[in-house]
């Protein structure tokens, strides 16, 4: 008896297909397993091509699209030339920025929802921060803000307002990566380039360009009281004190039309 292919409605409808990966996705993936793994380093050199080709049985250009695959996502890096070869690489959190820029731009994300998601983690960073510093943390911050504080002591006159914008969120990058939490660090290094951006903006457009240093400087004694609270391992009055100090900065960065302004407004 001959049997169907078809079925009910309600199954049909449910059905989904299932794309079966390339050759070239199959290599990539064995090759990213080994490089994450530690199997593969830094540095290393996988074999030549006609090794590759002779172990898994494909053509060059199978080869090669996998190798495309895994350059696309900085985990290889290819050297051509009578000298050339492939190397393993670190994967570098400035391709992970700017998938996630983009998703953030075509969504049409508001600067100040970004800045809301910061109010939620970066307080939560500083309690963590406080409550495990050890003296290099602590030498860490005070000198992100030594950096800060040389800038705006040489004056407004010529200055770079860019790099002062860049030495602010040095002090936000430090409380990030010394949390002790690597994925609330790759969060906010992820969100880097958005949130400096937005700042230079904001403080460019500033509609009392004379106070731009003064709040600076409010800035800077904010940092040197969170650095006491973080040496008096303080770590519930840190977290207050940040979200405070972050609510405070929101309200002058998010002025006028900046907090309904969208991300791609940044990049345009």
């Amino acid at each position: 008896m001959a049997t169907s292919d078809r079925t009910g409605p309600g199954r049909n409808a449910s059905t989904k297909l299932v794309r079966a990966p390339k050759t070239a996705e199959l290599i990539a993936d064995h090759l990213r397993r080994n490089i994450v793994r530690g199997v593969l380093k830094e540095g290393d050199a996988l074999p030549t091509e006609v090794e590759l080709v002779k172990q898994f049985g494909v053509s060059r250009p199978t080869l090669r699209e996998a190798f495309r695959i895994l350059e696309s996502e900085s985990l290889i890096v290819v050297r051509r030339g009578s000298r050339g070869g492939v190397l393993v690489s670190s994967p570098q959190t400035s391709v992970a920025a700017r998938g996630f820029g983009l998703m953030l731009q075509m969504s049409g994300t508001t600067l100040a929802d970004v800045y809301a998601s910061r109010m939620i983690f970066e307080p939560a960073a500083a309690e963590m921060l406080a409550r495990r510093a050890d003296p290099e943390d602590v030498e860490a911050l005070k000198g992100a803000v030594e950096a800060l504080t040389a800038l705006v002591d040489e004056g407004t006159d010529g200055a770079d307002f860019d790099e002062w914008s860049a030495a602010v969120f040095r002090f936000h990058d430090v409380i990030l990566e010394r949390c002790g939490n690597n994925t609330v660090a790759l969060v906010g290094t992820v969100l880097r380039e958005v949130v400096t951006r937005h700042m230079a903006r904001a403080v460019a457009s500033a509609p009392d360009p004379a106070g731009i240093e003064r709040q600076f400087r409010r800035t800077i004694r904010a940092f040197n009281t969170f650095i006491g609270l973080v040496e008096a391992r303080a770590a519930a009055e840190a977290r207050e004190f940040w979200a405070t100090h972050m609510e405070r900065a929101g309200r002058r960065m998010l002025w006028g039309e900046l907090g309904t302004d969208t991300v791609i407004d940044l990049f345009v």
